[in-house]
């Protein structure tokens, strides 16, 4: 009788799917992924909910992707799109509010396919020293911001990473430090080892701002002081963003950073397995990505082709 009162449903209410929605966020462990979750739940449900339409089935999924693909949006974000509704469905079905069977055609939904390889962005060695250059550190601000950079540049951390980063993560093992039982992504637990220069501006930081215990990064107050617990993710942006835009660098932010780290590891003669441990890929096909495409830019081919007369 469940089963014939969920196919006679005509569509689900905003409360249901506000309710499916938080249930979802709340499952997510990444700030990234909840973030962009979020704003996939909010421009579905705004759509669904604009006009009377059946309940959520794979007919209605398939007009919302050809609504996204006429908003000329990337593939990668149709598909976050598509993922995220698909989780709502799920999340539906859990309460008794979707039937299997409708899950089942919206799980069939196919994204769209993306052709090529997008180029990241990577910075030189030469790069990497203007910009650490670009910092000054004889305030307490900028002492911050040269860990920061630092661990950024030296570690390969996202920026989640480093704006949750606590003081006691930072341990001795083997007569190296390192960063013990590091939270990233998905859960995915990994120790990364922190360079000698890295662990100095750490060191600097610390002293500075007289940190004992708790988040490793503050705020700084606009009289120089410290203040608050932590620092956010957009603390971490805007660091980025401002220490480039002294140094002349344009475009920069603070993931290039990680896979500058990655390709500099490459480049310097380390093995793809122990790249891979540093930034705490599941699969090495990402970390290849790190490294940038097989195609040199700075060398192109079709630079060697010159024309007469041009």
């Amino acid at each position: 009788m469940k089963k014939n009162k969920l196919k006679r449903r005509k569509k689900l209410t905003l409360s249901e799917l506000e309710q499916c929605k938080i249930a979802v966020l709340n499952s997510l462990g990444s700030l990234q992924s909840h973030r962009c979750y979020k704003h996939a739940f909010v421009e579905f449900i705004d759509w669904y909910c604009s006009e009377p339409r059946l309940t959520l089935n794979r007919k209605v999924v398939l007009q919302y992707r050809l609504h996204l693909e006429s908003l000329h949006l990337s593939p990668a974000t149709i598909n976050l799109h598509l993922a995220a509704i698909r989780r709502l469905a799920f999340e539906a079905t859990d309460h008794g509010l979707l039937s299997p069977e409708l899950v089942s055609g919206i799980q069939r939904v196919k994204g769209i396919k993306r052709f090529g390889l997008r180029v990241g962005n990577w910075l030189t060695l030469d790069e990497g020293q203007q910009l650490l250059g670009a910092v000054t550190t004889d305030t307490l601000r900028g002492k911050r911001d040269m860990a920061m950079l630092g661990l950024l540049f030296g570690c390969g951390l996202r920026r989640s990473e480093l704006a949750g980063l606590e003081l006691d993560r930072i341990q001795q093992r083997e007569k190296h430090w390192v960063i013990v039982d590091l939270l990233g992504k998905v859960g995915h637990i990994r120790t990364v080892p922190i360079p000698e220069w890295v662990m100095k501006t750490v060191h600097a930081w610390i002293s500075a701002a007289e940190i004992r215990s708790g988040k490793l990064f503050r705020r700084i107050h606009k009289n120089g002081a410290v203040w608050g617990e932590r620092i956010t993710e957009n603390v971490v942006w805007y660091t980025v963003k401002e220490c480039a835009r002294r140094a002349g660098i344009n475009k920069l932010a603070p993931h290039d950073l990680r896979r500058t780290c990655a390709r500099l590891c490459h480049l310097a003669g380390g093995e793809l397995e122990q790249i891979q441990f540093l930034l705490g890929h599941v699969s090495v096909s990402t970390t290849e990505k790190y490294l940038g495409c097989k195609q040199k830019l700075r060398e192109a081919v079709n630079d060697l082709v010159v024309l007469n007369g041009v």
